[in-house]
């Protein structure tokens, strides 16, 4: 069915104080009416091509819209450009900017349900993640806000009879390219901080999954967010994508996403000479040492490529498994894999929901049977589920291989599925070289009783991220990059936000001396 439209009965303030905001910041946003693009703060039909998106669990249209096209790339640029001037947003003093992204964190929090609801429909994760997504996000705006309230500018030393200041200084339009597999904290990650510095937004949403991009929107909209501000354009990246990275007054990309695509726009970008924050793909090295927990490694790497059903940047993919307890840990995770529940989302038993789309699940499948050919061991999974009640939606077996070599094709590129190679290791020595033998930066997983041991691989595996006994641990306190192919730049942390801002430094004089060269 198509969404209707019915603004009336978009947003349900509840107990609304004398500025129109309720006085515990909570609303009910309403669904019904994300049939409409946000262009420029104007929200309309768009006039691209028709987007369908199927809930992955039982192959059904749940929802349908038009895209944007490249004429909306230049209304909603102008605009952001036009909103930061009328609003007078940049010039806000940065508690003004806090005020509002407290109030859409608190709102995002309020409708956590909704919005779990609807990005399940439109992904196929299970309600349990796609609720702490939401309230994931909520966090990021919250603590944003805290940044920004508490940033300050540098004094910096002077070197002579002057006053130095390091200040920053907002960018103008940037845009944000996000990926379907986790929308909501993706786009906060990326939409608080922009707006915290000043800027204004244009969300590119997944084409599988541009649902509750548009109703983060509407949060916005709702919290106070000045119009035009943020625009959310779904469509295709090679058009939409695209015109966003090439326009001449956006002033900075952020994209998560596939490795070939962040290539690209690294070209576009540097042909421009414009910042870019690209967070791509993993190939992630989780590793079991002969002295681990075993109950809590086994249980840790399971997680670790299995939540999610896989489809995570950071999932530890490649298991190395230290020789002498190589059979009976790959045993157990054998076991344990066999014993994970599938089903759908909705299914508070679900452990590996569907995939995102039917063609995702077809292309990890092909990935798998090729593996297969070409000699590796499947051990476990490898297949679609029999189960009748199953064969509707986009789902795959967990699936762990072995019996390959590290330069293996299965073990150097991303499948982003359900799917685990394992590998013996010998030693430290032959660990690392292993680990680091990718063209992936992401993430790594260490587990020992050794803490030396754990600091000693922490430093010398190549990874953005290192876990120690533990998995997919994430603060937005705490700086998230990767490295090698798995990106460029850094995002979350107190200086998540100078990231979408110029630096500028000021020199003042104090001597009130003509300059020496000058003089007479």
């Amino acid at each position: 069915m198509t969404t209707q439209a019915n603004a009336d009965n978009l947003l349900l303030p509840v107990g609304a104080d004398s500025e129109g905001f309720a006085s515990s910041h909570a609303f009910a946003v309403g669904v019904d009416t994300l049939d409409e693009i946000c262009v420029g703060g104007v929200w309309a039909q768009g006039a691209g091509a028709l987007i369908e998106s199927v809930n992955p669990a039982t192959s059904e249209v749940f929802a349908t819209l038009h895209g944007a096209t490249v004429e909306d790339v230049d209304v909603a640029v102008a605009a952001g450009l036009a909103a930061i001037e009328e609003s007078g947003w940049a010039r806000k003093l940065p508690h003004e900017r806090a005020a509002v992204l407290y109030r859409i964190g608190a709102t995002i929090e309020a409708n956590a349900d909704r919005i779990a609801t609807l990005q399940t429909q439109d992904t196929g994760k299970t309600l349990k993640e796609t609720r702490a997504l939401a309230m994931s996000a909520a966090a990021t705006f919250r603590f944003t806000a805290s940044a920004l309230e508490t940033m300050e500018d540098t004094l910096t030393p002077p070197r002579g009879d002057y006053l130095s200041i390091s200040t920053y200084e907002p960018i103008g339009v940037v845009a944000a390219i996000t990926p379907w597999n986790s929308p909501i904290a993706s786009d906060a990650q990326k939409v608080a901080p922009a707006l915290a510095a000043g800027n204004a937004v244009v969300i590119k949403p997944p084409v599988w999954a541009p649902w509750v991009s548009l109703l983060l929107a509407r949060i916005c909209d709702e919290a106070g967010l000045p119009a035009g501000l943020l625009s959310v354009l779904p469509g295709p990246g090679r058009t939409v994508g695209d015109a966003l990275a090439r326009h001449r007054d956006v002033g900075k990309v952020s994209f998560t996403g596939g490795t070939s695509t962040g290539r690209q726009l690294g070209r576009i970008a540097a042909d421009k000479i414009m910042p870019i924050t690209l967070e791509l793909g993993g190939k992630s090295p989780t590793i079991v040492f002969s002295d681990a927990d075993l109950d809590q490694a086994v249980a840790g790497v399971l997680y670790g490529i299995f939540s999610s059903s896989g489809q995570s940047c950071i999932a530890g993919s490649r298991v190395f498994i230290q020789r002498d307890i190589y059979d009976a840990v790959l045993a157990r995770l054998v076991e344990g894999a066999k014993a994970l529940r599938l089903g759908p989302g909705t299914d508070a038993a679900t452990q590996v929901a569907p995939l995102v789309a039917h063609a995702h699940r077809d292309f990890v499948e092909k990935m798998v049977d090729d593996a297969r050919r070409a000699g590796a061991q499947i051990l476990c999974g490898g297949a679609r589920p029999i189960e009748p009640e199953l064969q509707q939606g986009a789902y795959y077996l967990p699936t762990i291989i072995a019996g390959v070599s590290n330069s293996d094709l299965i073990c150097q590129e991303e499948v982003f599925g359900p799917v685990a190679v394992v590998l013996p290791f010998e030693d430290e020595a032959d660990l690392i070289s292993q680990a680091n033998d990718s063209v992936f930066g992401l993430a790594c997983g260490i587990w020992t009783s050794d803490y030396r041991r754990a600091w000693r691989v922490a430093r010398a595996v190549a990874a953005g991220t290192i876990w120690i006994n533990t998995y997919k641990q994430f603060s937005i306190a705490t700086p998230f990059s990767g490295i090698k192919e798995s990106g460029l730049g850094t995002e979350k942390g107190r200086d998540g936000i100078r990231s979408y801002m110029r630096q500028k430094s000021i020199y003042v004089d104090l001597s009130g001396a003509p300059l020496p060269w000058a003089s007479a």
